[in-house]
């Protein structure tokens, strides 16, 4: 910030050949810590506040990031002319806002029930530093310096590369060029949180770069620490979780034998998840009957009655985690390696919808299909980084029918939209370029069924979706999830092929990884533990290539190459160049001409600034008809060709107005009408009459034209023509007439 504010405790980093600045102290000083971040002229301020008691009824930690986009910070005021007013986060900010979550949730107790919420605004926007790194450090410092229990602190950083070198922090304008665009989040030993997009880079290029994102993100988190230290607050503490060793006990030897089999037996989810909640609800009374509780049950009693459900989940994940660890033995009997039942089908809904396919990966299932628009049907995203249009957008939508519960909630979620956007990532860098294919495409995922892994699905069935619609993607995409489970005591780490919900519920890790058989697209890491050993990523990232090999393997089973030709139900675009400067003439004066190109022909017509015309229709022969009218809007006029067109216009004495090529007319002077002289326009031509005409003079630089209908045919025996000059009004030489008497 260019003022120093009264109190403000500024702290200075120099990360590469730029500078982070940190400020505390000045600003928003009734939240629990507030932190304001500087790169370049990028500001960001971050609160963390904590609610003053824990949250009754809640059994996880009930964290919430808000990410607040400010147009002002980018100098401008955006928003429709009837809003101006920032509204709901867009889709860009609620990512973001997750990114910083998931970096920040592991570090905090897990029993900790009082709200914490965390506030990221932009206050500036330089267009060059990168206001979700500025962000971001705001808040893993705020949480850091905060009076709230949490382990770190964290550091955050952007890792691009440009021309095979690795580039930290790369500007917006850099990230173009970049073939991976990686964000990661470390403390002060391991990596947290990493998501990544990548232009099909292989594993080593990636464990090349959580490397080197690791190193710089540390150096932060030392930044951060040292800061602590100096201004921090004492951290509150909190109860610890209820645990009453002998009930557990209890209920472990009662519940266990059950659990066991149920982990072993190859059960559908609900049937596995129907005996877990059986046993949950019969532990009230098995704890009633251990303990001698009776109806009316004294405080301590009630609470121990009321966690008799949160014991047997305990066991359950207790007992899923040992069988992994102890047995290598997962849900259903799986082994740690084994994908479950793989199943693709394209072409499952009429072709009406331009692509379809069902992927089905054990009970998770997804129907997603591929629809294609028009250029002008691109998604216009406007913000404080000024307007961008998405070609190609990816919705998830995940109905609570897929897990068998019902749910007021309908509309979507942040989950959906994380899901839909990590799918979207992943197909992005095989799409075909706009040149090539210039539609709009939109895919959907309906999930119908979910046991764990539904985005990978979405991915999945995404890639096929677009080859039954005819996209002509450069490769084929699959996808997999990883999960893992550990011992950290034991420095014992397995990881699991195949995530389901059980194992991602009580495990440690999230991995999911998109590719081709090139390499990696996209990765997205969640974790529940403080970090990952680094020897996890390069295990980790070689097993999601072997299992994308598999689940690939399936999908070319179903359509091996995108298809020739689109479906007969979707438009077709076909497309023109033009000079720029004539694009004025076909979207005429106000847009009447190219609104009644559009409007008479039920074509879409989108125009670029370089003069390229796309032109939309399902209608061959609307599209044909749309393309002459334009060709015939743009054509030059040739002295000396004959046009055939209609009378638009009779001016009596004058000639008459004659529209020879589509939008674009000319004069029939009264003297061009026939060799012989005539006083009445209208005993040679009607308006609204159709014939044909020559073209006998065309001024370019005032865009008039002349033509003639006595000269298409020569002049009569004897004929003697009179004598020529400048014609009043004209704009060159031509037969003036007899003189008026």
């Amino acid at each position: 910030m260019s003022t120093v504010l009264p109190k403000d405790k500024s702290f200075t980093l120099e990360l590469g050949d730029k500078q982070l600045i940190v400020r505390t102290g000045a600003l928003a000083t009734q939240a629990n810590a507030s932190v304001v971040c500087q790169m370049g002229d990028t500001v960001s301020m971050s609160n963390c506040t904590v609610s003053a008691n824990e949250r009754a009824g809640v059994d996880f930690l009930p964290l919430q990031v808000v990410y607040q986009e400010k147009y002002y910070a980018g100098g401008a005021i955006a928003g429709s002319r009837f809003r101006k007013r920032e509204g709901r986060p867009s889709d860009d900010y609620v990512l973001l806002a997750r990114v910083i979550d998931r970096g920040l949730r592991p570090m905090f107790p897990k029993h900790m029930h009082r709200d914490i919420q965390v506030f990221c605004t932009v206050l500036s926007y330089d267009a060059e530093n990168e206001h979700d790194i500025a962000s971001a450090n705001a808040a893993n410092l705020a949480v850091a310096i905060s009076d709230c229990p949490c382990d770190g602190p964290l550091g955050s950083v952007r890792v691009g590369l440009i021309g095979g070198e690795l580039v930290l922090n790369p500007s917006r304008e850099a990230g173009k060029k970049s073939d991976l665009d990686l964000f990661l989040t470390a403390s002060l030993e391991r990596v947290v949180m990493i998501e990544a997009g990548a232009n099909q880079l292989p594993e080593a290029d990636i464990l090349r770069a959580i490397e080197f994102g690791k190193k710089w993100a540390q150096k932060i988190a030392r930044f951060f620490a040292d800061i602590q230290k100096e201004i921090g607050k004492p951290k509150f503490e909190i109860a610890p979780a209820f645990m009453q060793e002998d009930a557990y006990n209890f209920l472990k030897e009662w519940a266990l034998p059950t659990v066991n089999k149920a982990i072993k037996d190859a059960l559908a989810k609900n049937v596995r998840r129907a005996i877990f909640n059986d046993l949950m609800k019969q532990s009230e009374e098995k704890l009633k009957e251990k303990f001698g509780i009776g109806d009316v049950p004294t405080k301590e009693q009630q609470e121990l009655l009321s966690n008799g459900a949160k014991f047997v989940d305990k066991i359950v994940k207790n007992e899923m985690r040992r069988l992994v660890l102890e047995e290598g033995v997962r849900m259903s009997g799986r082994k740690v390696e084994e994908i479950r039942a793989l199943s693709a089908i394209v072409d499952v809904l009429p072709s009406r919808v331009h692509g379809s396919a069902l992927f089905d990966r054990g009970e998770t299932q997804g129907l997603t299909t591929c629809t294609l628009g028009a250029p002008g049907d691109k998604q216009i995203v406007e913000g404080m980084e000024g307007e961008h249009k998405l070609r190609y957008f990816h919705h998830y939508n995940f109905p609570p029918f897929s897990v068998g519960e019902t749910s007021n909630r309908l509309f979507v979620g942040n989950r959906e939209i994380g899901h839909g956007n990590l799918a979207q990532r992943g197909l992005e860098p095989v799409l075909p370029d706009e040149e090539t294919f210039p539609y709009t495409i939109r895919t959907v995922t309906e999930i119908l069924s979910s046991n764990g892994s539904s985005s990978m699905a979405a991915t999945c069935g995404s890639t096929l979706a677009l080859m039954a619609a005819g996209v002509p993607i450069s490769a084929p995409v699959s996808a997999i999830a990883l999960g893992l489970i550990s011992d950290e005591e034991k420095n014992k780490y397995i990881i699991l092929t195949d995530l389901q919900d059980e194992e991602d519920f009580g495990g440690d890790m999230d991995f999911k990884v998109t590719g081709t058989e090139k390499g990696v697209t996209a990765i997205q890491m969640d974790i529940k533990i403080k970090g990952l050993p680094d020897t996890v990523f390069a295990e980790a990232l070689a097993r999601a290539a072997k299992g994308r090999a598999q689940v690939l393997a399936v999908m070319l089973a179903a359509i091996a190459e995108p298809r020739k030709e689109l479906s007969p139900f979707a438009p077709r675009i076909e497309t023109i160049q033009i000079n720029p400067e004539d694009i004025r003439l076909v979207i005429g004066k106000g847009g009447e001409m190219i609104q009644r190109i559009t409007g008479e022909l039920g074509v879409e017509i989108d125009i670029e600034d370089s003069g390229l015309i796309f032109v939309t229709s399902v209608n061959g022969e609307a599209m044909q008809k749309a393309k002459d009218w334009i060709a015939g809007i743009v054509a030059k006029p040739e002295v000396g060709k004959s046009y055939k067109g209609k009378v638009t216009r009779i001016i009596p004495g004058v000639g008459a107005i004659f529209e020879f090529l589509p939008g674009k007319d000319g004069m029939i002077h009264i003297s061009e009408l026939q060799w012989t002289r005539t006083e009445n326009v209208e005993d040679v031509l009607k308006a609204g009459q159709e014939t044909e005409a020559k073209v006998i003079e065309y001024d370019a630089a005032e865009g008039k034209t002349r033509l003639s209908l006595r000269q298409m045919t020569p002049p009569p025996e004897g004929f003697v023509p009179r004598p020529t000059g400048p014609r009043p009004g004209g704009f060159g030489g031509g037969h003036r007439g007899p003189p008026r008497r």
